[in-house]
């Protein structure tokens, strides 16, 4: 993503270091339930809990991916949105054509949560395509 890492600018860095925060309290949390360590959630008010602790980190990342559109440059900015409207939108489609799948074609059943790690794979498949801000 346009050299954020060690030789970007401050923005990108802050954005190295916050994206590693964020994905690191997802992926404790997540790992921690893969081992089972959340397997006898009996109350529904604990299980939203947990619903909305692995759901932070996401959000903390894509506010993370904001704040680097709006502390940098204008050129940056602007080609990192629409990179982000870009793969927003493919990954809107790829899920209501698969959400119509299951609908009418009895395509099986995905969770919601899959457009978040499908959203970054478009946006990964589609950075390298568009490098204007045109």
């Amino acid at each position: 993503m346009l050299a954020v890492g060690k030789n970007g600018t401050s923005a990108g860095r802050r954005y190295v270091v916050r994206t590693m925060a964020f994905m690191s309290g997802y992926v404790a949390i997540n790992v921690l339930a893969i081992f089972g360590a959340f397997d006898d959630i009996g109350s529904p008010v604990a299980a939203w809990g947990l619903a909305l602790a692995v759901s932070a980190p996401v959000v903390g990342q894509i506010w993370a991916t904001l704040s680097l559109m709006n502390e940098s440059d204008e050129f940056v900015r602007a080609l990192i949105a629409k990179q982000f409207i870009i793969a927003a939108g493919l990954a809107m489609a790829i899920a209501s054509v698969w959400g119509f799948g299951e609908s009418y074609a009895d395509a099986p059943h995905i969770p919601a949560w899959i457009i978040y790690p499908l959203f970054w794979a478009c946006f990964g498949l589609v950075q390298p395509f568009v490098r204007t801000s045109r």
